[in-house]
């Protein structure tokens, strides 16, 4: 609403592509973000997208301060997690723990609080107290049977966790619980328990030009077996031509 109405338009177009990109195509969303922040670097929207943008192709040092220049305009809270994990991506899980325990946590939606639950724990496990991490995940979040947006990413944290802690049977239950809140696909849960199951897939589909090579070696074998007709060698000269005589 602060810009004209043709810059207005320019920009929401680019802030479009990259909402449409930033899953498939980070780097071409990138691109897009960066458009959006030439034309309009004053307005809290476009610094948020382009903090994501950066953040989706790890380059945390530019998503951090694109966050926190929108911070900045809005005043708001809503970025602080990704704020913190940005701090674990330059290496510092300190200050993302640091983080975790500000005042900011408490003004943060139910979303934002189990996001810098998960921050949290990943900051442990990045200093290496993976039974802290593994306490910083359980909570009423996790434990209850409601499936909330956070659900599936939550139980999947928390059975990788203890996976890595070497409590396979109780990583087992969680990846499980995990397929169960996992109604979009959006962690790879179905293929951890399959591995703990001990389940191995096969790729059925076979591409037709190896189905036709194979045609094609079925082929040449069948020509140079022994099943050929003795009659019909016989009327073969050594230099392969065959003899016109009956």
């Amino acid at each position: 609403m602060s810009l004209p109405k043709t810059l207005a338009e320019d920009v929401a177009k680019n802030l479009v592509m990259v909402a449409k990109l930033i899953d498939d195509d980070p780097e071409q969303a990138y691109a897009y973000s960066r458009i959006a922040l030439r034309l309009a670097s004053r307005v809290a929207a476009v610094r948020e997208a382009a903090g994501f943008a950066a953040y989706a192709t790890q380059k945390y040092a530019e998503a951090l301060a694109e966050f926190r220049a929108a911070r900045r305009m809005t005043g708001g809270v809503d970025l602080w997690p990704v704020m913190a994990d940005c701090e674990r991506g330059l290496g510092r899980p300190e200050r993302a723990m640091a983080m975790a325990g500000e005042p900011e946590v408490q003004k943060l939606d139910k979303a934002g609080q189990v996001e810098m639950r998960l921050v949290a724990a990943g900051a442990r496990r990045d200093m290496g107290q993976l039974d802290a991490a593994i306490v910083t995940l359980q909570s009423p979040e996790l434990a209850s049977n409601s499936v909330q947006p956070w659900t599936a990413r939550l139980r999947y944290a928390y059975a990788d966790a203890l996976l890595s802690a070497g409590r396979e049977d109780e990583a087992r239950e969680w990846f499980a619980k995990t397929v169960e809140a996992d109604k979009d696909g959006a962690t790879d849960a179905s293929d951890r328990l399959a591995e703990l199951d001990g389940v191995e897939f096969v790729d059925a589909l076979i591409d037709d030009d190896e189905v036709d090579e194979d045609d094609d070696l079925d082929s040449t074998n069948d020509d140079v077996s022994g099943d050929a007709d003795p009659d019909e060698d016989a009327d073969h000269h050594g230099d392969g031509e065959r003899d016109d005589k009956d």
